[in-house]
């Protein structure tokens, strides 16, 4: 193993922000006074292999004590944890959130991404860069997605220290996203999950009935209102009644893949390997999606709950639950509500007096689209690069750490609690026979009330436009984000299933729906969906990182009429779109070409 030390040093916070996670080193080789422990020895084999996975939570310790990671910081973790340098500084340098060059200790990040943009992103960053200008000590970072579309435009704050502060605006005026840059313990509090969900209180609704109704961080008012009815009844039927029961309720993953839950669960829990492991994949990065964020924050018991239905199921006695970097409140009332569960008995050695061990650790992502594909993600959690496998094997038989994993999305575990309790039949009776079940979907853009509905699966994008009060002069609705597709005003009778929106010509995907009016420039948009990819491509293939830049310059081109005419470069748009979707390692690079792709031959952008 080539290390490659440095002479760096790390600064008393750096320090104290690894071993705060790590605990106080044992040997000179890791850093400790050679006064007081041995340079000769350092951990080897596997009780070193097994700490590698703690790699994505140092960086997160030294970025959020002192706002970014120095030569000295990043030498002395790897030398806590015997990772080389170089591997380490791969893995610092893939997520956005991190910076390897000194920047101020507050960091805005200003959402510039497709429903922020149509809000007036743009010039949101313009009046903040002015207002503080140099020397401000802030920096202004524009963002991806936050997760934060039903408020748009939206900014996040994030001020490193002991402990990190942060503060969210949104919608976000010039001067509110300055306070919560300047002072983030002043800026006004974010406002209740509840109002994302324009339904909240309706009766009828099965996976937001408690949004806005109970307290989330209550553990007792959850209990109050259902909450683990479900685990107890999973307890009477046993882990093969429980995958029985998500088998014959039709239950489809809701993250855009649609693989049937029930054959997932059935074929980890199947496998002779041991152990098994349960992730939950909370790093809802398309932009659009916040369903999750909403899910997490409204009503956070449930998914612990239905994680460790999950973990029962399967056989798995450790969940991971992998949270979006980019929210923080999320992370709070999470880390709140696994608390209370392990201080209650309902995780930890013997969770409900069953004799089943089951708990759950939270794992920050750090700002990477790609790590929402699940083997990216397991990469991610083990401490290096977020970049796709090959498959086969599958996760279901060599996934987290080598052993077989059952991953799912936070709507997807949720989905469970109402099939256990109201039992397969009813919950399959909800929805058409090809797609059962409830759906989420996050609406936001050109409508008055935007936010997160649950539907039946069948309804149609007009029933759903109609519910969130599209505004005149609809020109165009984008379906599934950025990965996925543009459909026309006048195709608004398209039922929102799996099966419709493929006979469309579209995709479902996790449930996003952008309407757009005619004041926005669907070119330049179009030109925002390709630099997204461009930025996101983990580089890993070649088809993916090489043809989301040729994509971008295409559409750089045509949007400033550069260069060659649009007739050629949406020929080359063409021959580069299929030759990512047929070549990519994965669904970025397959996916990539197709917002662009339905805006061309569906909206005529260029004509």
């Amino acid at each position: 193993m080539d290390l490659h030390f440095g002479d760096s040093k790390p600064t008393d916070d750096e320090r104290a922000a690894v071993d705060a996670l790590l605990g106080p080193p044992e040997s000179s080789w890791e850093g400790a006074d050679r006064s007081d422990a041995d340079l000769r020895w350092a951990r080897g084999g596997r009780e070193a292999r097994d700490r590698r996975d703690l790699l994505l939570p140092g960086l997160h310790a030294i970025n959020d004590r002192v706002g970014w990671i120095s030569d000295g910081a990043l030498d002395y973790l790897c030398r806590r944890l015997t990772v080389p340098p170089a591997e380490a500084y791969g893995v610092a340098t893939f997520y956005a959130m991190f910076s390897v060059k000194p920047r101020p200790a507050t960091v805005l990040h200003v959402c510039t991404d497709l429903a922020c943009a149509a809000a007036g992103a743009p010039e949101l960053c313009a009046g903040i860069e002015a207002r503080l200008g140099p020397g401000s000590g802030v920096a202004v970072e524009r963002s991806p997605c936050l997760g934060l579309c039903e408020r748009a435009p939206a900014a996040l704050a994030i001020r490193a220290g002991d402990p990190v502060r942060t503060a969210v605006s949104a919608p976000a005026t010039v001067e509110e996203a300055v306070l919560a840059a300047s002072a983030p313990d002043s800026a006004p509090e974010e406002p209740p999950a509840a109002l994302a969900v324009p339904q909240a209180g309706q009766d009828g609704l099965m996976l937001l009935h408690r949004v806005g109704v109970v307290d989330p961080a209550s553990l007792d008012d959850y209990r109050a209102h259902g909450g683990y009815a479900a685990l107890r009844r999973a307890f009477e039927l046993g882990p093969a009644g429980v995958i029985r029961e998500v088998t014959d309720s039709g239950l489809a993953g809701r993250g855009g893949a649609a693989f049937p839950t029930g054959r997932k669960w059935q074929a980890t829990a199947s496998q002779p390997d041991r152990p098994h492991y349960l992730v939950c994949n909370a790093d809802e990065s398309e932009p659009g999606t916040f369903k999750d964020r909403v899910l997490m924050e409204g009503d956070p018991y449930a998914l612990v709950e239905a994680m460790t239905i999950a973990g029962y199921a399967t056989g798995a006695h450790k969940g991971y639950l992998y949270l979006r970097g980019e929210y923080p409140r999320a992370l709070r009332l999470l880390e709140h509500a696994i608390a209370q569960a392990r201080a209650r008995g309902l995780l930890g050695d013997d969770v409900l007096g069953q004799g089943y061990a089951f708990d759950i650790e939270i794992r920050r992502g750090a700002g990477a689209y790609i790590c929402g594909e699940e083997t990216a993600l397991f990469n991610s959690i083990e401490g290096y690069r977020g970049e796709p496998r090959s498959k086969p094997p599958f996760p279901v038989e060599k996934g987290l750490f080598g052993k077989p994993t059952v991953e799912n999305n936070v709507e997807t575990l949720v989905n469970v609690l109402p099939i256990l309790t109201r039992g397969a039949p009813a919950y399959a009776a909800i929805g058409t026979g090809r797609s059962t079940g409830p759906k989420l979907f996050c609406v936001s853009g050109s409508v008055e009330r935007p936010g997160v509905y649950e539907l039946p699966f069948g309804a149609t994008l007009g029933d759903l436009l109609t519910l969130a009060g599209v505004r005149d002069g609809l020109r165009a609705v984008l379906l599934g984000g950025a990965a996925g597709g543009f459909v026309r005003a006048d195709e608004l009778d398209i039922p929102l299933t799996l099966e419709g929106t493929r006979e469309a010509g579209t995709t479902l995907g996790s449930g996003v729906v952008m309407a757009f009016d005619a004041g926005v420039p669907l070119p330049r948009l179009l030109l925002r969906i390709a630099e997204f990819f461009r930025d996101e491509s983990c580089g890993q293939c070649v088809p993916c990182r090489v043809g989301t830049v040729r994509q971008e310059e295409a559409l750089h081109r045509i949007v400033e009429r550069t260069g060659a005419d649009a007739a050629g470069d949406i020929a080359l748009l063409r021959e580069v779109g299929r030759a990512m979707r047929d070549a990519s390692i994965c669904g970025l690079g397959q996916t990539a070409w197709n917002a662009v792709e339905s805006a061309i031959d569906r909206l005529g952008a260029y004509e």
